[in-house]
């Protein structure tokens, strides 16, 4: 595997080496060895999630807080996705940054979310199958997030407005400004 930082520290893209013949292909989605000699952490993670979604369809911008906080190891299965992370970790000085890339079927990368960290995806494509690892398991009480087009994040998610479609509890997300405070 190929393990590449991006500018916001601890959040990685995971490229798999594919080997592929005339019956298909394979490759490794993860292996815990590479994870602590490349990344240099030793996660354990405990649940699996899975969405389909049609094209336009944007979840997030959504993280746990408190002790409740999770890292996520995120994949597309089908289809394709611009997904976003964005550095919330007070400390940091990358505070308020985020990062996108594009996961497809094709290119099989993945990002490694780490926790302190909001994410979000919009798919790009009908019948997106989305697939993530999460560290910690969901725990309601502790769900919080801020609204997708928030001014001051001024994220591009590379959909036209009226495309995106959102869930009601997303259209209620709070301001970065709100978040932070």
């Amino acid at each position: 595997m190929k393990v590449t930082e991006t500018f916001l520290k601890g959040c990685f893209i995971i490229e798999p080496i594919v080997f592929g013949d005339h019956r298909g292909n394979f490759f490794e989605v993860f292996n815990q060895k590479i994870f602590e000699e490349k990344i240099g952490l030793k996660i354990d993670f405990v649940q699996d999630n899975q969405s389909i979604s049609q094209r336009g369809v944007l979840r997030g911008l959504h993280l746990q807080k408190g002790k409740y906080a999770q890292a996520k190891l995120v994949r597309v299965i089908k289809g394709s996705v611009l997904d976003i992370a964005v550095d919330v970790r007070k400390d940091s000085p990358t505070f308020g940054k985020h990062f996108s890339i594009v996961l497809t079927e094709e290119n099989n990368q993945q990002l490694f979310v780490p926790r302190g960290f909001l994410h979000g995806f919009a798919t790009l494509e009908d019948h997106t199958i989305f697939s993530y690892k999460c560290d910690n398991y969901y725990h309601k009480e502790s769900e919080d997030g801020v609204l997708y087009n928030d001014i001051d994040l001024s994220i591009d998610w590379g959909l036209k407005d009226f495309e995106i479609q959102l869930s009601d509890k997303d259209k209620l997300l709070p301001s970065f400004q709100d978040f932070q405070d």
